[in-house]
């Protein structure tokens, strides 16, 4: 569990934010309107149709997109990672469907 919140259990004061995502498939948002679930509940639940996220430099994620490409993977870079404010660490999402903050004080 934790799906785009997961990262949370695994950094120290560190702001994540998740500002340039992939559009949400057809189906969580079949799931979300069919069960009236928050939006900000679905990114902590769901993946939301990101299988797999790789912190890495922005140079090194360059590299990786482009061989992602060339398996017809779909890759890009969905945020950044910058030294949190807070004595905790966060999780900001900016999506079509909202602005959410999540924190594991």
């Amino acid at each position: 569990g934790g799906a785009q919140t997961k990262v949370l259990r695994f950094t120290d004061r560190l702001r994540i934010v998740k500002n340039n995502m992939f559009p949400v498939p057809v189906l969580f948002q079949l799931i979300q309107r069919e069960s009236g679930t928050d939006w900000s509940e679905m990114y902590q639940v769901f993946n939301m149709g990101h299988r797999m996220e790789v912190y890495l430099s922005e140079k090194d994620a360059t590299k990786v997109i482009e061989c992602a490409r060339k398996y017809n993977v779909d890759a890009q870079i969905i945020g950044y990672c910058e030294p949190s404010s807070a004595p905790f660490s966060q999780v900001f999402i900016r999506s079509e469907y909202g602005e959410f903050l999540y924190e594991n004080v």
